[in-house]
């Protein structure tokens, strides 16, 4: 699949692993960060001296980040990024949610489509069939002359089967496949999900998979195209688009066939999502929490939150434990609204923000030395919620949930279906 996104959005006919080419993304994305966007506009204007832009369409840039104190610091970060996409006539979407999910609600992410990011979690566009890659601060290439060199990377395919257990999702799936393939599994290469296990996975599920890629070492993730995917992209497309699918007896570097219905809950040890920093959640059970987190780009769409409802309905928030929700998007945090999911998360203990990334990088109520805290994060490294000092500890929402009642790590299982 991913070597047919790129040859179409190279203009050739074929391309396969190891070529070096240069390639037109469909979109180039990125979202205001002090020495990322304004950098790069900066660099356009005063390096290269573009003044216009051929294809402004083709750029796309979202607030999500450092919108929860209302400082004045806050506010010139944002209004550098308004006065600069301005400038150049760049399509902004301030405040909606993350960008990552927003995207998809606006009809970029579309099946067939090449999206490039600084960051890496622009992934999770392969839920949709479309290849999302993180090039760093190679962006500026794509900015300033609309296409980029890169190597076609190889491609290791995933077969699921079955279905996945009551308490167990697809954030548990990606540290299984961590756990059982290394952080180092697909260095390099696309992940490709397929299968009846990956058809059968919901659209928010393949979201939260893909957009965890980069922890096993791959630059991207892509499922098969299915009625489910092509449903979704028809009611949000703002193109055309030409989803791909990979032809029979493509070459891959590797094939996994997954059982998901075997998958148990997983937990990820503070310090990094490396293979041998995972353990299933009844190895860790009794583990003390104080901080409770769902969200992030990788989790907290409306799955998330019905998850977190389940295992909350009729109980407590653990004493001495506090619980923060933040949705994806201003459109899931609706519709959860509208399902009634946060009038009981509220009733539970828990605490609703508005969608923004300020928890997940520890902006927005920063975790304080000796704080242990069970999150559905993308990223538990020393200091990334806050102090070096506290423990970060990564999960599903089942596992968060249900750790945020007991006020230690526990597993769902058995909670989700009481």
């Amino acid at each position: 699949m991913a070597e047919k996104i790129l040859a179409r959005a190279a203009g050739v006919d074929v391309v396969k692993a190891g070529d070096n080419l240069p390639v037109r993304p469909d979109y180039m994305i990125a979202y205001d960060f002090p020495g990322y966007t304004d950098v790069m506009f900066k660099q356009m204007h005063d390096d290269f001296g573009i003044r216009t832009l051929a294809e402004p369409h083709r750029y796309v840039v979202f607030i999500d980040h450092m919108l929860t104190k209302g400082t004045e610091q806050e506010r010139q970060v944002h209004q550098v990024t308004r006065d600069w996409c301005e400038f150049y006539g760049i399509e902004l979407h301030e405040a909606r949610g993350i960008g990552h999910q927003v995207m998809a609600e606006l009809g970029y992410a579309l099946p067939g489509n090449f999206l490039i990011h600084f960051d890496g979690h622009i992934s999770g566009a392969g839920a949709f069939g479309a290849l999302g890659w993180g090039v760093r601060r190679d962006l500026l290439e794509a900015w300033v002359s609309g296409q980029i060199y890169l190597d076609v990377p190889a491609t290791t395919r995933f077969e699921l089967v079955g279905e996945l257990a009551d308490g167990v999702d697809s954030r548990d799936l990606v540290h299984h496949i961590i756990g059982e393939y290394g952080a180092d599994g697909c260095a390099h290469q696309v992940m490709e999900f397929a299968g009846p296990g990956a058809r059968g996975m919901s659209i928010d599920r393949r979201q939260g998979l893909c957009g965890m890629a980069m922890f096993t070492g791959a630059v991207s993730a892509v499922f098969e195209p299915d009625e489910a995917a092509l449903a979704y992209a028809s009611r949000v497309a703002r193109t055309e688009f030409t989803p791909q699918l990979p032809d029979e007896g493509a070459d891959y570097a590797a094939v996994h066939t997954i059982d998901l219905s075997e998958l148990r809950p997983r937990v990820v040890l503070p310090g990094s999502a490396r293979s041998d920093n995972t353990r299933g959640v009844d190895e860790l059970a009794g583990t003390p929490v104080t901080k409770a987190f769902i969200g992030s780009c990788a989790s907290g769409r409306i799955e998330d939150i019905r998850a977190a409802a389940l295992i909350l309905d009729g109980r407590k928030v653990a004493p001495g434990v506090e619980l923060n929700v933040v949705p994806t998007s201003d459109s899931v945090h609706q519709q959860a609204e509208d399902e009634g999911l946060l009038d009981v998360l509220r009733a539970a203990g828990a605490q609703i923000a508005r969608s923004s990334c300020d928890f997940c990088f520890g902006y927005q109520k920063p975790l304080q030395p000796g704080e242990n805290c069970i999150s559905t994060g993308v990223l538990n490294i020393s200091g990334r919620m806050g102090s070096t000092e506290a423990n970060i500890y990564m999960g599903s929402a089942y596992t968060v949930a249900a750790s945020a009642v007991a006020g230690t790590i526990s597993s769902a299982e058995g909670v989700a279906r009481s």
